[in-house]
């Protein structure tokens, strides 16, 4: 990783600058480092997908006028981040177009706002409230705008959307989230590495284990830590059995855009199945509480790893079924074809992120460009044949999901047949490298691939083998933004399809 210094009305420039050369934002990082340097601190990351290459560029941001050049208008995909830390920590992007509330909307008022993420903020003092007025702006004769959420008629989290129609064509769509952030970063300040995994791993119910995963390489990474080799192939294991038993039931839930019950009901019996299995090797049925910081808290035994592997078998037989039913059905195929098109340079743009991306032809995996652990070695790579889709539509994001089953499938089977190879573990210590402490105030990135795309974990260290500061950037946060540019020249009615073929999570973004 490359690290590059430079003033706050440069920042946005020297984006520009690496944006143009291929690279992609993959986080930004805004941190409360008054007491330290005695000024805040931007750091945005960037990453090259072709070659794997990864800069971060840091610039410091006065204490007394706390303002920088926006990067939003270069660089699209760095508007929610620079609206978080405005929000978070009292940091304003001259020139944003959006300099509105992001996280801290309704009747929370940026003018009461005590910026929460600032050290001297009490986590336990609750955020002032205001009353604000409503305003509706006119829309031209035969335009509607219609409102729907933030509440639903159904257990999905809140999220607000605002159509602006003409008929029933949509002309645009605005998305408005983080109704219920939990606040997991200012609450990880100060607790130990071990606290902090818990607190990752309650991110996203779906993706615990890759967040999880995240975290604890990111720990790692600060220790310069490596993890025992049986210990590489069961995260492995659990990473892929999580994308898994998510791509498949996501195809189900692509079904429901449409009332397909038959999809529906047939991908929930083999997810239903998976999550079982993953109940009965794991403890966990969303696979919480494997990872642990140097290695993984368990073992996995050869037995339970061979059962592993033929139910996962039968499980890939069932689903080819499914699929052949699915892909032979004119009118599914003819809803899927052709609705919610996410164009390429779209995805460029703001950084889209996993299925989504590779979905519309832009080959992101970090499996391939930051691989760690098992994902390095060299048969993981040469089996990794992550696929790509160029028409960009729901369908493309149906068949993204089938294919990378598939290849799930074939790592998982390669991790079963390493582990019964590989010696058996000598108690559950032998699993994890023991952790020095590490100096304060250091950080590094963890970054893994999870069923919706590349989760980023920042950790920065406090005194004492604490966390000073964790930021948290799920794959549903780099993706969400791309969502409304797919559903305009969409009629309204395709819009619970289009949003169903991202299947991105609201708990990540309110975290």
């Amino acid at each position: 990783m490359t690290l590059m210094t430079c003033g706050p009305q440069a920042i946005s420039t020297l984006c520009q600058s690496y944006a143009s050369q291929g690279f992609r934002l993959q986080t930004m990082m805004a941190t409360d480092e008054r007491r330290i340097h005695g000024h805040y601190v931007l750091r945005y990351a960037f990453v090259h997908d072709a070659t794997g290459h990864s800069v971060v560029l840091e610039t410091a941001v006065p204490h007394d006028s706390p303002h920088y050049t926006a990067v939003t208008p270069a660089l699209p995909a760095a508007n929610w981040y620079e609206r978080e830390a405005l929000d978070l920590l009292g940091l304003f992007p001259d020139g944003h177009p959006e300099p509105f509330p992001l996280m801290l909307h309704g009747d929370l008022a940026a003018n009461a706002n005590p910026y929460p993420l600032r050290k001297e903020v009490d986590r336990a003092v609750s955020l002032p409230s205001v009353s604000r007025s409503l305003s509706v702006e006119a829309v031209p004769d035969g335009e509607f705008e219609v409102p729907v959420g933030p509440i639903h008629a159904g257990v999905i989290e809140p999220g607000h959307f605002r159509f602006h129609v003409r008929g029933e064509d949509v002309q645009s769509l605005d998305v408005t989230l983080f109704y219920t952030h939990r606040g997991l970063e200012k609450g990880a300040e100060g607790l130990t590495f071990a606290e902090g995994l818990a607190v990752a791993e309650q991110t996203c119910g779906v993706c615990s284990a890759s967040h999880g995963a995240a975290f604890a390489q990111a720990v790692e990474a600060i220790c310069d830590a490596h993890i025992p080799e049986r210990a590489m192939w069961i995260r492995l294991l659990v990473l892929e059995l999580e994308r898994l038993y998510n791509h498949i039931g996501d195809v189900g839930n692509i079904c429901a855009g449409i009332g397909f019950s038959f999809g529906v009901m047939q991908a929930g019996i083999l997810k239903e199945k998976l999550q079982r299995h993953n109940a009965r090797l794991t403890g966990h049925r969303f696979l919480r509480n494997m990872m642990a910081i140097g290695g993984v808290a368990r073992d996995v035994p050869s037995d339970l790893a061979a059962h592993t592997g033929h139910v996962v078998q039968e499980t890939m037989s069932a689903f080819s079924g499914l699929v052949n039913v699915l892909l032979s059905n004119e009118i599914v195929c003819d809803r899927f074809r052709q609705t919610g098109i996410l164009a390429l340079d779209v995805v460029r743009q703001y950084g889209v992120v996993g299925p989504a991306a590779r979905a519309s032809g832009y080959l992101a995996d970090a499996r391939l460009t930051q691989p760690s652990g098992a994902y390095s070695d060299k048969e993981v790579q040469t089996l990794l044949h992550v696929p790509t889709f160029p028409d960009g539509d729901v369908m493309a994001r149906v068949l993204q999901r089938i294919e990378e089953s598939s290849v799930s499938a074939t790592l998982i089977g390669l991790a079963v047949a390493k582990l019964r190879s590989l010696p058996k573990a000598d108690g559950d210590s032998s699993l994890v490298t023991p952790m020095v402490t590490p100096a304060p105030y250091e950080w590094a990135l963890g970054v893994t691939e999870s069923p919706r795309g590349e989760n980023v974990h920042f950790v920065m260290t406090g005194p004492n083998g604490t966390i000073d500061r964790l930021r948290i950037r799920s794959a549903s946060y780099a993706n969400w933004p791309a969502v409304a540019k797919a559903v305009p020249g969409n009629i309204i009615a395709d819009f619970p399809l289009i949003n169903k073929s991202f299947e991105l999570c609201y708990a990540c973004c309110d975290r």
